[in-house]
């Protein structure tokens, strides 16, 4: 009976110990945020605008140049999909998704972006002096 027991007692533990196969929810809020700030340094480094866009379905960048906003197809800036599992609020907008553009300077305006998963809720959060916060 003790053994029986002990081997119970070491799966729950194993199990509960399982990375979730889905990946952690902070861990894409902290890709994306990661993301944003590397836009933002490449707007005050390259002296040229780049815009960050946000959907419910991913985000993406672009950069300005020649008089026309063009996607950045450079890494870290290609398009992303946010994972299917998890649900992305953005503020509403005309175009069903959100846009800041980071300047020269380095401001832009605020953004929050909501990233939740069963139960489970972060936020990034852009604000217009350039400060990027993940909190949740």
């Amino acid at each position: 009976m003790v053994v029986l027991v002990v081997i119970a007692l070491l799966a729950s533990t194993v199990v509960l110990t399982m990375p979730d196969p889905r990946g952690r929810l902070i861990d894409d809020a902290e890709r994306f945020a990661a993301r944003a700030r590397a836009a933002q340094t490449a707007a005050i480094v390259e002296s040229r605008d780049i815009a960050l866009w946000v959907s419910p379905a991913g985000y993406g960048f672009e950069r300005y140049a020649d008089g026309q906003w063009t996607a950045v197809a450079d890494q870290p800036f290609t398009d992303r999909v946010w994972p299917e599992d998890a649900s992305v609020a953005v503020p509403p907008s005309g175009t069903g998704r959100a846009r800041i553009v980071f300047d020269a300077t380095g401001l832009n305006d605020p953004l929050r972006v909501t990233l939740a998963r069963e139960g489970e809720e972060i936020q990034v959060a852009i604000g217009a002096d350039g400060t990027i916060d993940v909190e949740g």
